[in-house]
């Protein structure tokens, strides 16, 4: 049966710990910067529908949709 030291033991203790904090630094986003994001996602959304429902921005479209449509080929 194999012994080892209190010493020892600690360096493998500080090694393993070591070796999560290397692999655990950048696992990704957590729960709240998801929630963050989804949040300023549907802001800009909201924004974007403003604009684009907007009396003169849906009167340019539809003047770019009648004009694409009446072009000669």
């Amino acid at each position: 049966m194999m012994t080892i030291t209190g010493r020892e033991f600690g360096r493998a203790v500080a090694r393993l710990r070591g070796a999560g904090g290397r692999c655990r630094r950048d696992a990704g986003m957590v729960t709240s910067e998801y929630a963050m994001g989804i949040i300023a996602a549907v802001g800009f959304a909201l924004l974007l529908y403003e604009v684009v429902t907007s009396g003169q921005v849906r009167a340019e479209l539809q003047a770019i949709v009648k004009k694409a449509l009446s072009a000669r080929m």
